[in-house]
């Protein structure tokens, strides 16, 4: 459902809310190694969203990427439009081309109210919600 692209850049983002701040930027090098990402790629996702004004930056010595607290408010499901759009949250899981509840694929029944609810939690909660769970160990980012 989720391409390798939106994985990284949930990831880096949900990285950033719980280990950067406005007096705390974190450079795109630092945030691929703790991810295990490569770092050329994380760095061209990371520009996509500092241009979408999901996530902040700042250059020189001192630089690197940060969500501010308006930042943090807004909804998951914005990473996923800015690196992929919604299209591919309802993209057949099989691959299909004309899958639907009219000409279901085999296994359209079986998937369909996981990806409901899946675009449900990441339309309705934060990315601060998400952070908040891993801050209490109640989620990780990396095993």
């Amino acid at each position: 459902m989720l391409s390798s692209s939106s994985k990284y850049a949930i990831n880096a983002v949900l990285y950033l809310a719980v280990n950067a701040g406005e007096t705390n930027k974190i450079r795109a090098s630092e945030i691929a190694e703790a991810i295990k990402v490569p770092s050329p790629f994380l760095s061209k996702l990371l520009q996509t969203l500092s241009r979408e004004h999901i996530i902040s930056s700042s250059k020189g010595p001192k630089g690197g990427f940060y969500l501010t607290d308006e930042e943090k408010q807004l909804h998951l499901i914005e990473v996923v439009k800015s690196i992929d759009g919604v299209d591919r949250l309802e993209d057949c899981v099989l691959g299909l081309k004309k899958c639907s509840s009219e000409k279901p694929c085999p296994v359209h029944f079986s998937v369909q109210p996981f990806k409901n609810k899946f675009l449900q939690e990441l339309e309705e909660h934060s990315i601060e919600h998400f952070a908040e769970k891993v801050k209490k160990g109640e989620a990780y980012l990396f095993i």
